[in-house]
């Protein structure tokens, strides 16, 4: 199948059952509030290493927040509750405490209460203060530039984790440019981030090594390098592959960003050195949600 030009593998992404929270991080201006917000992020694209995997999911205008300043929504999931707490707790207080004229807030309700500011708070040191609105708690916090307004409480969701898509060049370039107008397109859509370095993945793995020690080690079927002495996936024509790997709430959310990433590629002046469009799977075996390009490109 060819959509617009580039051809689409009859293959599906496979990902799996996660679970997510969302905090709105705000601040005096959006570049304080991108600050803390990076940095809250940072070291988080994998639960293979990480514990969680973290982006930023979208920009909001001062209509969008609590405290009516600008700011970002943080989308994090993780595999295990305990783990999604502590990393919460411990990124909110080392990026987004420490980070001048921040609040934090949550932004996404279920019966799954995880805390937020619940234990941040003692870092008053017993001068903070808590203030009920409208059945939620808040903590003000004093630090040197004034308060710290932290939310007591979020929620968890279940999610996604590991919607992805290849894509297959002739050449470095044009890969590594393909994958930035994906990513463009999607940048603010809601319900979804690409967790990685700029959305965008260069050492895709496979599940196993030949080293006892490791869970994963490279793609090498998708190895440009290694086409003469493995089994590879690629065609003689094939020389960079990267990968867009999206975590979100739901099916329609994955379907949807995919969707609009493939399109926005096919649209652009670049796609005459696309080869094709693929996804990363483990044969059906592992991820409970299977996510065929064909289908979706429909």
């Amino acid at each position: 199948m060819k959509y617009k030009g580039i051809q689409i593998e009859n293959t599906f992404a496979e990902a799996f059952n996660m679970k997510a929270s969302r905090i709105i991080v705000t601040a005096d201006n959006l570049k304080w509030a991108k600050n803390a917000c990076d940095s809250f992020t940072g070291f988080a694209t994998s639960v293979i290493a990480c514990g969680i995997e973290a982006g930023i999911e979208k920009q909001l205008n001062k209509t969008e927040t609590p405290d009516g300043r600008h700011g970002y929504s943080i989308l994090l999931f993780s595999m295990s509750r305990s783990v999604l707490e502590k990393q919460l707790e411990t990124r909110v207080g080392q990026c987004i405490l420490t980070c001048p004229t921040t609040a934090v807030f949550s932004g996404i309700e279920s019966d799954d209460i995880i805390p937020l500011g619940k234990n941040l708070r003692y870092f008053g040191d017993g001068h903070q203060i808590s203030k009920k609105i409208n059945k939620k708690r808040f903590w003000r916090i004093p630090v040197m530039d004034g308060e710290f307004l932290c939310e007591e409480s979020t929620s968890r969701v279940p999610a996604i984790g590991g919607g992805n898509f290849l894509v297959l060049s002739k050449n470095r370039s044009a890969c590594l440019k393909a994958c930035e107008v994906a990513i463009d397109s999607i940048r603010n859509l809601p319900n979804v981030i690409t967790p990685f370095p700029g959305g965008v993945v260069r050492s895709g793995s496979k599940v196993g090594s030949k080293y006892k020690t490791l869970i994963a080690s490279t793609n090498d079927a998708f190895c440009p390098t290694l086409k003469s002495i493995t089994k590879s996936s690629l065609t003689d024509n094939v020389n960079c592959v990267m990968e867009i790997v999206i975590n979100g709430l739901d099916e329609k959310d994955i379907s949807l960003a995919i969707k609009k990433s493939i399109q926005a590629i096919a649209g652009s002046n670049i796609k005459k050195d696309i080869v094709s469009i693929s996804a990363g799977n483990y044969g059906g075996k592992l991820g409970q949600y299977h996510f065929h390009l064909r289908k979706i490109m429909k």
